[in-house]
Parts: C-alpha cells; sequence; structure tokens
C-alpha cells in the first residue's frame, strides 16, 4: 500500500487549534429517473451509470440528528453537507461555508467565543428552495431542543444569541471556549428549516423517510431490506456527482456479500467490508482493487454498567483475563487487526502507549472471582448475593466472523462457570433502540470514538450522554465517573495539543481501569472496489468511506 492510502490522525499546530477553535450491475435495474439524467447532462458534469454499494447493515435512520450508527452516515454523507468537512490529513474544507472560519480571517475571535460563519450564495435544497442562514440556525436550535431527540447536544449546547445577519452570513456567541467544536460542526449535517420547523414533532416529520438536503445526490426511494436508491443531484454546487444512479444494497451475510463483490453484482464493498478470511482470495481477484487500510474503529466486549451481575469490578476484569484476544485475532482475522487497550487510535497523537497489557490468564480470572465471592450454585454458575453470572450477548446477525468470536468467548466463560447465551439480532434491530437505549446485557461492537481527528469524546463517557437515562449522546454502557465528567471538561477548554495530551491520558488510564468495556483491537479493514471507479478513499476522521462520495466516478 502506498504513503497516500496510510491516512493519519494529525494535530495541529498551536496557531491552527486557537484557529479552527478559537444498481445494472448489482442485479437491480432502474429505468431512467425523469429529468435528473438529461439535468445532469445540462450542468456539464459528466455522469457514467450506475454505482452499487454494499452495506451489511440496513440503513434506517435518515434524519442525521436523530439516533443513529455508522452505516446511516453512509447515507448521509450523500443527501447532506456539512458548514465544513475533514480530509484524509485531518484539514478542514469548506463546505455550505464558502471558508473555515478561523482567527485569521475573522470568524473567530481571538479568545474563542465569538463565530462569524460566511456561507456559500446559490446553493438549493433537493426541491428548489434556497439554502440560508436560517437553516444553519435551524439546525442548531433543534439540536439543543429538549423535545426532539438529538443524537448529539455536546458543543451545540454551548452555543448563544445566534443571528442571521443576512442569508449568507450567521453569527454566534460560545458560552465558553470549547476545543473539539469544530470537529463536532464538521460532522453536523444541514437539515432544512422549511421542513423540519414547519411539524409539530420533528421526531416524526415527514421529512425523516423523505430527507431533503443540498448533497450531491436526491432520494429517490427505499425498499425496506434491500436496497437504496439515490439520484445524481445536477444542481449541486461543489465537485461531482458523477454517477447517475448510486444504489446502496444491503447484504446482512458477509459471506453473500463477497460473493457479490466477486461476480461484479458489487462495486463497493461497504460496512463491514471484505472479512479477513476472504483476503488472500480477495487481492488475488482480477478486476479488482484490494487493500488492506488501519482504522479508527475500535472492537469490544462492552457491558451494560446497570445490570447488576456488571457492577463488580472484579468480574469485568476476570471477564477480560478470560479473553484469548490474540488467538481471535490471529484465528479468526488472520493477525491482521492491531490488538489494543484503549479506545484511542494508536495513529493519534493522543494515544496512550503505558496502558497495562492485557494477558489471557483464566487462573487469575478464577482467582478474581472467588476473591470477590461469587461462587458455585446449584447448577454450577457463579453467583453471590443472588445476583447469577449469566448473561446474554449481542451482535450483529450473519456477521459471521463475530459469531464465531462469541463462540470461542462462550466457552471460556463457561470454564469460569460463566454463562453466557448467544442473542444475535438483524442490524436494524441490534444497532436500534436495543443499542441506543441499552436494553442489552453485553454487545460485541466496533466503535469510532472520536469527532474527526479531536481526542473528545463527552458523546461516549459522559455520565449524561446516556440515552437509557434520557441524555443525549452513546454512552450506552451507562457508564459514570465524576472524574472522567472532570476531565472531559477540563481537556475541551484546552487548545494546545501539547498540553490537552495529559487530560486524554488519564481518561485512557481511567477507562482501561473500569473496564466498562473490554477492548479487544483496532480495526485493519480489508477494502475492496472494481477497478476503474476513482477516487474510493480511506479516511480516518470519518465514521464511513462514504465521505467523498460525490467525487467517486468510474474512470
Amino acid at each position: 500500500m502506498s504513503d497516500e492510502q496510510h491516512t493519519i490522525l494529525t494535530r495541529p499546530t498551536r496557531r491552527q487549534a486557537l484557529g479552527l477553535m478559537a444498481l445494472g450491475g448489482s442485479g437491480i435495474m432502474f429505468s431512467g429517473l425523469p429529468g435528473i439524467s438529461q439535468a445532469l447532462a445540462a450542468s456539464g458534469k459528466t455522469i457514467s451509470g450506475q454505482l452499487t454499494v454494499g452495506f451489511s447493515q440496513e440503513p434506517t435512520v435518515f434524519n442525521p440528528h436523530m439516533p443513529h450508527i455508522e452505516v446511516d452516515d453512509g447515507v448521509h454523507f450523500a443527501l447532506y453537507d456539512s458548514l465544513f468537512s475533514v480530509d484524509p490529513e485531518g484539514k478542514f474544507v469548506p463546505g455550505l461555508a464558502s471558508q473555515v472560519p478561523t482567527v485569521e480571517n475573522g470568524g473567530i475571535s481571538a479568545d474563542g467565543l465569538q463565530w462569524k460563519i460566511k456561507l456559500r450564495d446559490g446553493v438549493k435544497w433537493h426541491d428548489g428552495k434556497p439554502f440560508t442562514a436560517e437553516d444553519v440556525k435551524a439546525t442548531l436550535e433543534l439540536l439543543v431542543d429538549a423535545n426532539f431527540r438529538s443524537w448529539r447536544k455536546t458543543g451545540h449546547d454551548l452555543v448563544r444569541d445566534l443571528t442571521v445577519v443576512s442569508p449568507t452570513e450567521i453569527t454566534w456567541r460560545m458560552e465558553k471556549p470549547f476545543a473539539p467544536y469544530p470537529s463536532i460542526l464538521a460532522s453536523t449535517f444541514i437539515t432544512p428549516k422549511h421542513l423540519l420547523s414547519a411539524t409539530a414533532d420533528p421526531n416524526n416529520a415527514p421529512f425523516n423517510n423523505a430527507p431533503i438536503g443540498t448533497g450531491p445526490f436526491k432520494w429517490v426511494e427505499r425498499v425496506a431490506g434491500d436496497h437504496i436508491l439515490l439520484a445524481g443531484n445536477p444542481d449541486y454546487y461543489g465537485d461531482g456527482p458523477y454517477i447517475d444512479k448510486l444504489i446502496y444494497k444491503y447484504v446482512p451475510d458477509l459471506n453473500v456479500m463477497y460473493t457479490q463483490f466477486k461476480t461484479g453484482d458489487i462495486d463497493v464493498v461497504g460496512l463491514q467490508w471484505i472479512t479477513p478470511d476472504h483476503y488472500d482470495e480477495a487481492k488475488a481477484l482480477e478486476g479488482k482493487v484490494v487493500n488492506v487500510v488501519p482504522g479508527s474503529t475500535v472492537e469490544s466486549f462492552t457491558f451494560n454498567m446497570e445490570r447488576p451481575q456488571f457492577k463488580d469490578p472484579a468480574v469485568r476484569e476476570a471477564l477480560y483475563a478470560a479473553i484469548d484476544k490474540q488467538s481471535i485475532i490471529d484465528a479468526l482475522y488472520y493477525g491482521l487487526p492491531a490488538p489494543t487497550e484503549s479506545y484511542m487510535p494508536q495513529q493519534s497523537f493522543y494515544f496512550n502507549p503505558n496502558l497495562p497489557k492485557h494477558a489471557y490468564d483464566m487462573a487469575k480470572a478464577k482467582a478474581l472471582l472467588d476473591q470477590a465471592g461469587w461462587k458455585p450454585g446449584a447448577d454450577g454458575i457463579l453467583a453471590k448475593d443472588g445476583t447469577r453470572l449469566a448473561f446474554t450477548c449481542s451482535t450483529t446477525a450473519g456477521n459471521h466472523i463475530r459469531e464465531q468470536v462469541q463462540q470461542y468467548i462462550q466457552q471460556s466463560f463457561k470454564e469460569l462457570g460463566v454463562e453466557m447465551t448467544i442473542s444475535n439480532l438483524p442490524p436494524a434491530v441490534m444497532w436500534g433502540d436495543y443499542w441506543m437505549l441499552s436494553k442489552f446485557d453485553t454487545v460485541i461492537v466496533g466503535l469510532d470514538f472520536l469527532t474527526g481527528s479531536d481526542p473528545d469524546t463527552s458523546d461516549y463517557f459522559r455520565s449524561t450522554s446516556s440515552g437509557a437515562k434520557g441524555g443525549s449522546g452513546q454512552n450506552n454502557w451507562q457508564y459514570a465517573n465524576p472524574e472522567v465528567d472532570a476531565l472531559l471538561t477540563k481537556g475541551g477548554e484546552i487548545f494546545v495539543p501539547e498540553e490537552r495530551k495529559a487530560v486524554y491520558l488519564k481518561i485512557q488510564d481511567i477507562m482501561r481501569k473500569d473496564l466498562p468495556f473490554l477492548p479487544l483491537f483496532q480495526y485493519a479493514t480489508v477494502r475492496g472496489h472494481k477497478q476503474g471507479i476513482d477516487n474510493v478513499l480511506a479516511n480516518v476522521n470519518v465514521r464511513i468511506d462514504t465521505w467523498n462520495v460525490a467525487t467517486w466516478r468510474r474512470a
């Protein structure tokens, strides 16, 4: 793999930090979409047929401000735009904003409190209505509306005095400086005021199932359980689109998805990509481009910390010692991923390399449980104070490697006297309220914990970020630690990377000690697409690989 294919998490200089703060081949055939191909041709943009992207999880959330997971972002990037975005080098680039605000260009005051955003003129929503600063204002207000099921309030809850100066300029004041806010804005898609503000309940707005954005592709249809069809937007202001019809095809079985990639039914293998057991064959396929790409996603065995059996830290430590994760990596993932002790990607400036190293040690696991007072019951299952060490473990049905991991772990836990029942669900169910509202016991899940390259993890670790407890965020393990809350607040107020680093090293220390989740490995994913499809690029700073789908094209 060339140097250009290795993306890294870059850290800004002090000045930068203050400035930024402070389906044809798929077997699905569609007749021409009235007016769209003609309009694209008239716009002077070169188009070339259709392109099919395979996802092993089904996108189901189309309002980007409601609780959702990575696969939903895969569609959001095609439909919507943010004020500015982040490229593979970690640099911000203009989107709906005509320039990225900095201290140097007057977009941000030197103290980081006053913001002024200049917007592009002439941008249209997919329904032809003009995009203006009113849409930005309405989006930022919706995200903190107490009656809206917002997926993220962090950062947005510090915005004050939102003022529309003109259709192409908006200003606001931050209650206090917040270093992660540029990265949060880069992952905040702007939605239309005229559709969401016009409804009494945005949680159930018609928009949520018939989305309209400013992005490179327009919504055409969704066939639940099968595919989503989008059409190229002839009025798009940016580079692209170069594809007339974009199909997101749902293929829950990863073996089937790989087979469809081999046969040409899928042009680009998206989430969860090509499984490692197919890598040796895949890299030799004629007419395909297959690479191993370092990812920021961390795979973990996650606890619901409100379940009584997991409140004892000795239990969590013992279960970690009972997992032979190196054997799992070697035997099931063909040695491709890197074992880790942290949620922080190992390429990050903020990564803590000095955390205690995991060791597979069944004797230690048994001793920890015995010393903590867990004794075998009549059925042989360990119990303490009336609580049995028994629970379900869930993940995506059809992900055959994760299912093998579950069986491997299940057997190890059984040797301890721990009963783990495997209970997997279809992706749309698994990653819906079951995950978001913490209805699970344990889960095997891969997560991108960062927002872009920023190390803030308030959405995941702050005690107020649990949806099950009425908060906004993805603290789905319902973890609560006042020291971590205080450190997250402190880290958000520091803008110099060298000074911020100590805070995030400490948070990683605490998370490694508390173990609300057991880190297994950092992803190394096998990505594949047909030869002749250009600009399919990895970007470790986003949650999904369709981040630049606007510029994908057939050579």
